[in-house]
């Protein structure tokens, strides 16, 4: 019998993004979805330049982005993004008009059940969705198209009535508290 391996619980520490005009790239995620450039600066002798940013006083970068470096187009915005949670739909809806007054076309809001997200491509071309938590779990994948201009009373109440039929429908405390048990056993 083979001795249980441990496996320690990580968080994400940072993506990077690969930046074809880093200056444009940067600004956009300052400007329209509020990162502030930590450091910025060369990267060996390549003419490659390191940007990094964040919005969290504990970390140096949630985001690095780095120019000088090739980088395959990428087709589908939900396959290959970055994911930002925010805390309530007016600041989705906050989120939204900044990503419209930047330009960005094709924002898709769908609803996952368990989120309420807003799909769209950066300024280069990079997935990106912003979300907020829902108070209840689906199994997933789920998803379906959502009116963010409706009140929060009536997203809520659209968004239960179609996943309350779903497979593992429930309130998102009882699915964490069940989700922890499972944790401490493994």
């Amino acid at each position: 019998m083979t001795a249980k391996k441990t496996t320690p619980r990580l968080t994400l520490g940072h993506s990077t993004l690969l930046a074809r005009d880093l200056d444009r790239l940067s600004a956009f995620y300052c400007d329209v979805l509020g990162f502030h450039i930590t450091n910025r600066g060369p990267v060996g002798e390549d003419g490659s330049e390191l940007a990094f940013l964040s919005q969290d006083p504990t970390a140096h970068h949630q985001i690095a982005m780095v120019s000088g470096v090739e980088a395959p187009d990428s087709a589908f915005v939900m396959v290959d993004h970055l994911a930002f949670r925010t805390g309530t739909l007016d600041d989705l809806r906050a989120l939204r008009a900044n990503i419209t007054d930047a330009g960005i076309e094709g924002i898709i809001p769908i609803c996952h059940g368990n989120a309420w997200s807003l799909y769209f491509s950066d300024c280069e071309g990079n997935g990106v969705e912003c979300f907020v938590d829902t108070p209840f779990h689906v199994a997933q994948p789920f998803g379906q198209g959502f009116d963010l201009d409706m009140s929060d009373e009536d997203i809520l109440k659209t968004t239960r009535e179609l996943i309350e039929s779903e497979p593992e429908f429930q309130p998102m405390p009882e699915w964490q508290e069940k989700f922890a048990k499972r944790l401490e056993q493994s």
